[in-house]
């Protein structure tokens, strides 16, 4: 499975129905630079959520996911899907050191990922650990994530 429609174990509480953005999802939204809200991800059919699943990631497939979700989501109630800047050098995007911001979520809970685990992930699950550490989330599956990634201790 690709980066672009792999799925997590941390996630399979709600990827199973689809009713929550999965972390490749939500990747690409961010590549394409697109706000799509779960609003609007609960109002497209189950077969439009799949698509954009298995929707690739490569620049050209970003660049049409872009163009398709305005246009998509133009129609739907919460009307059309803001953009955002597209990222460069995200942490998410580096793979050379942990991000501060990923390292004081694990110190709030109490865990001490590998040092040099970092470098070894991929990067969606950079990317999933950096929107996983976001200040003033609750970080309820940061452990499992960073357990199903090998960078802590199982419990």
């Amino acid at each position: 499975m690709t980066l672009s429609s792999r799925s997590f174990a941390f996630e399979a509480d709600f990827t199973a129905d689809l009713r929550c953005i999965p972390m490749a999802v939500r990747r690409k939204l961010d590549l394409a630079g697109i706000k799509l809200k779960l609003v609007h991800w609960g109002e497209l059919s189950e077969a439009e959520r799949q698509a954009l699943v298995a929707w690739g990631d490569d620049p050209h497939a970003i660049a049409a996911l872009h163009a398709h979700l305005l246009q998509r989501t133009a129609a739907l109630s919460p009307g059309q899907a803001g953009t955002l800047p597209t990222p460069s050098a995200e942490p998410w995007q580096q793979g050379d050191q942990w991000p501060e911001a990923v390292l004081a979520s694990c110190r709030q809970l109490g865990l001490t990922p590998h040092p040099s685990g970092w470098s070894r992930l991929d990067e969606l699950e950079r990317f999933a650990l950096v929107k996983l550490s976001h200040p003033g989330h609750e970080h309820r599956n940061l452990p499992r994530a960073l357990r199903e990634f090998g960078l802590i201790n199982p419990i």
